[in-house]
């Protein structure tokens, strides 16, 4: 069976529900959400489920060998919380011994050096420990039987199966266990993980417990070391996820939320605080005008966001002062009409610090804003022989410059990629619970998001369809790639005014990111899904 080059052909219309949606980048996922709202649980619980399904739906992008973050609303109390579920470097692991094997400026991206501790596993227990009301058992069900009866893969994911197969599950240790007798599944074929199921199912008898302790621990540690890591027991036994203050800033009336540091949700807001300034529903959607504002105000935070975010155990970020109005309007100065920022260096405010993304809310308004991954697709492709799952390279993103804030140390979590976002009312009720995966896309998704919802007006499914840019690599002085269906007008006005465009299409348009957006109206309850058309999932809502 053939499959388009992620031609977009097809309309999709917002998905409408009163007692709950789940959006998720596989449909299979998505349903195993809502059976968990179906039986009493509540956004929390399926979040967890959505997530468990999809490290088995989606192995290409996510797993329990990678990391993940939440942000929740709780719709009684109005009360948000952060969970932080990223794990740290091993104990044993520092600059000096890197420079010993030769590696003084960075680590290759699949090396077992880049595996840090899964956070996701102790993540999910956290979430439902404090959020659900649901057996962890009865939450991983759904992904249990997925895994164990088998599923058939979906087209792009089978498509980036192929592509994993190639650069990481065929030369990486215990890579053969993802694959058909050493190739990717067809779309459409059915691909069964029982190695994985087992997984779960120790999971779900004895929580987190069975993933940090014992047999699984005892195979990560194996691997890894016999692949010439350092990671050992102690590392995963220590490992604990951290419950963090949520950090956001105001645009046009709404309050936007995200994750702390070392996550980078920080970009988005201060991106926004720059555009609050001007005129954005001046210009149409994709017009130059506006498209320059976005880069410039992204290329500003990405520049500031090199330099600052890391963990703040380890170093002092002005996350006051970045967020300050004043301080966003220091650089909204910096941005030219029609002319690009040379040279984008890094500010100095004021001192006071690939992937799946979910989204979830239930009948009641709570709302669960979720995101995992392994990071570069199945991540370093070492899968701990006998349990079915790849280990993360979340470490790949740590920096070898000694006097670096995000610089490499033992027990150290790096800056990371995936985060989670959330909006409310300025009287604090439910706006949205909203998120775009994709590494260094995320933040410039958020913003892209944001801007359609709230200046444009549009409903979540015709957002996720718009047309994106995409600061490659998140580096201020990397080329801009714009999607196809971006007026040809637009790319040549930029190329003038000094940005380095490309135009993307065909699958390359997996650099725009995958979002899921929900939205909640306040006075009636009604929900409002969509889900990426780059991705195969969907937005479903419950009867």
């Amino acid at each position: 069976m053939e499959y388009p080059d992620f031609v977009f052909n097809s309309r999709r219309s917002p998905v409408f529900s009163t007692n709950g949606i789940v959006a998720s980048s596989q449909p299979l996922a998505s349903q195993a959400g809502s059976k968990i709202l179906s039986i009493g649980g509540n956004a929390a619980d399926a979040a967890v489920a959505t997530a468990a399904a999809l490290a088995v739906t989606e192995p290409t992008s996510t797993g329990i060998g990678g990391d993940c973050f939440a942000l929740y609303f709780d719709s009684r109390s109005g009360f948000m919380t952060a969970l932080n579920g990223s794990g740290r470097a091993p104990a044993k692991l520092n600059l000096a011994f890197l420079a010993q094997q030769g590696y003084s400026k960075e680590l290759p991206p699949f090396h077992p050096h880049t595996v840090t501790v899964p956070g996701a596993c102790a993540g999910w227990c956290d979430l439902i420990n404090s959020h659900g009301r649901l057996p962890l058992e009865d939450v991983l069900t759904p992904a249990i039987q997925l895994a164990e009866n088998g599923f058939p893969v979906s087209p792009i994911t089978a498509y980036f199966w192929k592509k994993g197969v190639e650069n990481q599950l065929s030369k990486s240790p215990g890579g053969y266990e993802l694959t058909i007798d050493g190739r990717a599944p067809n779309p459409g074929e059915i691909f069964r993980n029982t190695n994985f199921a087992r997984t779960l199912q120790r999971i779900a008898e004895k929580g987190a417990e069975a993933f940090y302790l014992g047999e699984i621990a005892e195979a990560i540690v194996s691997v890894l070391q016999r692949a010439g890591g350092v990671l050992d027991e102690d590392d995963l036994a220590s490992h604990h996820s951290t419950w963090e203050e949520p950090i956001s800033t105001t645009y046009r009336g709404y309050q936007i939320w995200e994750c702390p540091p070392n996550g980078q949700g920080l970009i988005a807001l201060m991106a926004l605080n720059i555009l609050e300034g001007f005129e954005i529903k001046e210009y149409s959607a994709l017009s130059p005008e506006r498209l320059h504002l976005i880069i410039e105000a992204l290329r500003l935070a990405f520049a500031d966001a090199r330099w600052y975010i890391s963990d703040p155990t380890f170093s002092s970020i002005p996350v006051d002062g970045l967020l300050s109005k004043s301080y966003a309007e220091e650089r909204r100065k910096i941005i030219q009409s029609q002319r690009a920022i040379v040279d984008p260096q890094v500010g100095y405010p004021a001192f006071s610090s690939d992937t799946v993304y979910l989204s979830v809310v239930d009948r009641e308004g709570n709302a669960c804003s979720f995101i995992n991954s392994n990071y570069m697709g199945f991540g370093t492709g070492i899968v701990p022989t006998g349990w079915g799952f790849s280990l993360q390279n979340r470490g790949h993103n740590f920096s070898l410059i000694p006097d670096h804030p995000n610089a490499l140390a033992p027990k150290k979590r790096p800056y990371h990629t995936i985060i989670p976002a959330l909006a409310t009312h300025d009287d604090g009720s439910l706006y949205a619970s909203f998120g775009v995966m994709g590494g260094f896309m995320q933040p410039q998704g958020h913003v892209q998001v944001v801007l359609g919802l709230i200046d444009d007006g549009l409903d979540p499914q015709t957002v996720l369809d718009r047309p994106r840019l995409c600061i490659r690599g998140g580096s201020p002085e990397d080329e801009i790639a714009l999607e196809t269906g971006t007026p040809i007008e637009t790319l040549e006005s930029l190329a003038q005014w000094g940005h380095a465009v490309e135009s993307i299409e065909g699958y390359d348009r997996a650099i725009f990111g995958r979002g899921q957006v929900i939205l909640r109206d306040p006075k009636t309850g009604v929900l409002c899904g969509g889900s990426d058309p780059r991705a195969d999932g969907c937005a479903v809502g419950l009867p």
